[in-house]
């Protein structure tokens, strides 16, 4: 695939002389309208990633920590779930301190959060832009950037406050730093290289260093120095790589451990835990609990572990549209540069890119722990490059070499049949789509076998047929980006953000589903129950639009901050549903999602009677805590953590709380993840039989509820109630109830 204006070379390759290093016009002669081109596609990338942006849910999850930090730089630093720092998100905090910053300066909201994110998108844009034309020219850095920035899954996470777009422009600019590296063989780039890699880790942990092998290994092999100063070199980025991916963990280390936050998703406390467990080798390995979520086979969310995951029905309209074409070019280009040297920059442009889709293809495929369907975005740059850069090189051998002439064609015709199955498994979904796309790509292989040896002015019909196929290729999923910003496609908003309509039986989208952003299909419930006020508690079974995963990403009907959403919004937002604002009054606020919520009437209670504590409430699970505290604008304890598992609350640690009156309330019951608070487990059973037997019921007439929600939540009012009830009850203690 390359630009249909790109300049198209003249047959010059012989059989025994090795092909032409790839054309590139020189800086002071860019064509007139390279510079164009890439500002119509950064204009259609900001439109795709910000258009009603206001309406789409965010990640309630990340929200609420966002929140936190603004409130407190404690919190901030560790990436702390509520203001007070009693427990961390399951992420390093580094894309936390990112958009905290920006509602530092500009104020707290949902444009506030997304602003830098935005940047950043367009920004990863710019990076693949300038790396693929200094090896392959204006063209093909024209076509890579239209691919990343119409990558379905990409527009998708580029909408949500997930920390997966500061990830892919750490990787993207690690990767382009890399290359230069190899091509001036400097140490300084490979240095910055290996610090944006580092910075990566310090966002995702173990997912932002999947590329990093093929960067250090290209390097290896193709910079200009020799081999003892490249490893010297390598040596010394990887001291930069350890300092910029431990910084945190190790600064974390140095804080005691009844002075800093429980960390999120360990199992002990400790980042250190957290980087080889949850966010390490547990989603690689899966595990129970905290090794990685999910259990085995994926957690659901993306299909079955196996080779073939990236083109099943869940994550094949999301990622997998030009991958065929994507390894026909890099296996083709590299056949190309078969005999080139070393140090031949484009086959080490080549195997850079090659290897970043592939090793993240083969993790992302193989992976038995969580695997959520966003994931895949981190292989957007590679495909894009590949793409670019190796449709160019295939474009090129089509024309001069009668041995290539199959080549091109072949790719382009895998890429629309590939596309007409996609968009056939969408059933009733823009069923004029494939038809089109077929007939176009058709009369483009057509056009360029006609006119594969065309000069003078029939050029221009070589021209028009590489725009054809250009434009076929890229039209479903363009299709399926566009569904996100528009609303007519799209599932699960910031709890598991997709693209295009639901065609699998993930936690995506029931087969057949769509529904805009936020939504999703049909709903089920997750184990509901009566939360106090009335409200629903049960999230989503597969298929539903709000239901919540072992991720860290739940959105639980809380909107974002100006934001509307399906329940509560945070401090300042205006609630189309039946949240409020901290202090507002207002319909109840809706549980949505494991873990429930409650009422605004008990909240205004809560917040009447908080007594000069630090937190408003303890909940058994993130999920809960992270809706209060956006609807509160109070810190919020969430004791078990996202999937009940985390270690955070002991009963020594809840009695301190209570005697030193930083905590009051406690709400117990419920079912939430994993089977209840702590997901059953002895301390958690502990924990709530020591609450029920000393703290004093909250009934819902103390605070007014609605005759409604009264009737809802008096069976879940009595001091008799166990933690497996589906029943959740608020219990207030005083110093005076710890014997």
């Amino acid at each position: 695939m390359t630009s249909a204006t790109d300049p198209l070379p003249h047959p010059t390759v012989t059989a025994d002389a090795p092909p032409p290093a790839p054309h590139r016009a020189p800086p002071d002669r860019a064509p007139r309208w390279s510079l164009p081109a890439l500002i119509a596609i950064l204009i259609l990338a900001a439109v795709l990633y910000s258009w009603n942006l206001s309406g789409s849910g965010l990640n309630s999850f990340y929200s609420a920590a966002v929140l936190s930090g603004t409130q407190s730089w404690k919190a901030w630093f560790f990436g702390s779930l509520d203001a007070g720092n009693f427990l961390t998100v399951d992420k390093p905090p580094f894309a936390l301190m990112v958009m905290g910053l920006s509602c530092r300066v500009f104020g707290y909201g949902t444009w506030q959060m997304m602003l830098p994110m935005i940047l950043l998108a367009l920004a990863t844009i710019w990076i693949v832009h300038a790396s693929v034309k200094r090896v392959w020219g204006h063209g093909a850095a024209t076509v890579a950037a239209l691919v990343l920035a119409l990558t379905p899954i990409t527009v998708a996470i580029n909408r949500d406050n997930n920390p997966d777009t500061l990830l892919v422009f750490l990787m993207a600019g690690g990767a382009a730093l890399a290359l230069r590296a190899v091509r001036n063989g400097r140490l300084l780039p490979l240095v910055g290289s290996a610090v944006c890699f580092g910075l990566a880790f310090n966002t995702k942990m173990l997912q932002g260093c999947i590329a990093l092998p093929a960067v250090f290994a290209v390097y290896l092999y193709a910079a200009k120095p020799g081999l003892v100063k490249r490893i010297f070199n390598l040596l010394i980025a990887g001291v930069a790589l350890a300092v910029a991916g431990f910084w945190w963990a190790a600064a974390v280390s140095l804080v005691p451990a009844d002075d800093r936050p429980y960390i999120g998703g360990s199992t002990d406390g400790t980042a250190w835990d957290l980087i080889m467990g949850y966010n390490g080798l547990g989603r690689i390995l899966g595990g129970e609990g905290n090794g990685g979520g999910g259990g085995g086979g994926g957690g659901g969310f993306s299909g079955t572990a196996g080779i073939g995951r990236l083109f099943n029905d869940i994550l094949g309209g999301q990622i997998s549209w030009l991958l065929p074409f994507a390894a026909i070019a890099c296996a083709g280009g590299l056949l190309l540069r078969g005999r080139a040297p070393r140090t031949d920059p484009t086959r080490a442009a080549l195997l850079l890119w090659g290897g970043w889709t592939a090793l993240h293809y083969l993790t992302f495929a193989m992976a038995e722990g969580t695997m959520h369907p966003y994931y895949t975005t981190a292989l957007a740059p590679g495909i894009a490059a590949l793409c670019g850069g190796g449709g160019v090189m295939l474009l090129r051998a089509f024309r001069t070499d009668r041995r290539w002439a199959w080549v091109l064609p072949a790719g382009l015709a895998v890429t629309a049949v590939w596309a007409v199955v996609l968009l056939r498994r969408a059933s009733g979904w823009n069923t004029w789509l494939w038809p089109a796309i077929a007939v176009v790509m058709a009369l483009a292989i057509v056009g360029l076998l006609v006119f594969r040896s065309a000069t003078g002015l029939r050029v221009r019909l070589l021209a028009a047929s590489v725009t054809a196929a250009v434009v076929a290729a890229v039209a479903g999923p363009a299709a399926y980006a566009w569904s996100v910003p528009s609303g007519s496609g799209g599932g699960m908003g910031g709890t598991n953000p997709t693209a295009g309509p639901s065609t699998g039986s993930g936690f995506g989208g029931a087969p057949g589903g769509g529904g805009a952003p936020g939504g999703g299909g049909g709903r089920g419930d997750f184990g509901g129950g009566q939360l106090p006020g009335g409200t629903q508690q049960g999230g989503q079974m597969p298929g539903g639009g709000n239901g919540q995963t072992p991720d860290g990403a739940g959105e639980m009907g809380g909107a974002p901050p100006n934001g509307s959403g399906t329940g509560g919004t945070a401090p300042g937002g205006t609630a189309t549903g039946s949240g409020t604002r901290p202090g507002g009054a207002g319909g109840g606020f809706a549980g949505g999602g494991m873990g429930g919520g409650t009422s605004s009437e008990l909240i205004a209670y809560l917040k009447k009677h908080q007594d000069g504590a630090e937190w408003l409430l303890a909940v058994s699970s993130s999920q809960s805590a992270a809706q209060l505290i956006l609807s509160s604008g109070e810190p919020v304890i969430s004791m078990w953590g996202w999937s009940g598992s985390d270690n955070a609350m002991t009963l020594a640690r809840l009695k301190e709380l209570v005697k030193k009156g930083e905590l009051h309330y406690v709400q117990v019951g419920g079912g939430g993840m994993g089977g209840g608070p702590g997901g059953g487990g002895d301390v958690s059973t502990e924990v709530t039989e020591w609450v029920q037997k000393n703290g004093t019921a909250v009934k819902a007439s103390e605070y007014g509820a609605t005759a409604q929600s009264s009737s809802s939540s008096s069976s879940s009012s009595s001091s008799s109630s166990s933690s497996e009830s589906n029943q959740s009850t608020v219990y207030r203690l005083d110093p005076s109830d710890v014997g």
